[in-house]
């Protein structure tokens, strides 16, 4: 049995996933956070609604680590298409994440992106979460995600994060729900769907509702198997 916590976003994104199922559920407040209370087989979890950006999804993840003592931290949400080959509903499993609005360069030369305490730019979600999602589709994408406070809509910021970074989608949560997990030597696993590319804002409004639909069954067969 594990107790698992989910960070999500978006009401929309919540909504979605908990709608495909009967599932008797139980709420309360945590501070500011609204958290919902189920049990996916076997495995006790514990969903909080996090609210848009890196500050938020971080408080929601170390509530989950510090309060709810969860097993495993899972992050699922819709994201932003960078390169064509990654298409407007399509899911993805995150095999790394870059907070690319992070720098401290101006005062210690490290590469704008990377905290000084990881060997690298690209931070890493738990690699054998990701392997019992491949079990589970193995035709799945894996991705890396570049993640920041601001919505990307302009085609020369999107081929500069997929130039830079290697990155192919891009969100707002991802960073600090992973950094936190990482800190707190909580495994953590992030599963994305693409709900905008080239449309930006207008496609992201059209599209956000079907591409929060998307993942829910990897979500549910996943947890059910932990």
């Amino acid at each position: 049995m594990k107790k698992i916590g989910m960070v999500v976003a978006m009401q929309s994104e919540v909504k979605s996933f908990l709608s495909k199922r009967n599932l008797p559920i139980e709420t309360e407040k945590h501070g500011g956070f609204e958290v919902m209370k189920f049990n996916l087989g076997d495995n006790p979890v514990i969903c909080v609604k996090s609210g848009v950006g890196e500050i938020f999804a971080s408080a929601a993840t170390q509530m989950l680590v510090s309060v709810y003592g969860v097993d495993l931290i899972i992050n699922f949400g819709v994201c932003g298409s960078l390169v064509d080959q990654v298409k407007v509903g399509e899911v993805a499993v995150v095999s790394g994440v870059v907070h690319y609005d992070f720098d401290t360069s101006a005062i210690d030369g490290c590469e704008v992106g990377r905290y000084l305490q990881y060997p690298e730019v690209v931070l890493r979600p738990d690699a054998e979460l990701i392997k019992k999602v491949k079990e589970i589709y193995p035709e799945i994408s894996q991705v890396v995600c570049a993640s920041a406070d601001k919505f990307v809509a302009d085609e020369k910021i999107k081929e500069n994060l997929a130039k830079t970074y290697g990155a192919s989608v891009c969100e707002m949560e991802s960073a600090g729900v992973l950094l936190t997990s990482l800190n707190a030597g909580v495994p953590c696993l992030i599963v994305k769907a693409v709900s905008d590319g080239k449309g930006g804002a207008d496609e992201f409004k059209k599209m956000v509702d079907y591409s929060s639909s998307q993942y829910v069954e990897l979500i549910y067969k996943l947890s059910e198997t932990l």
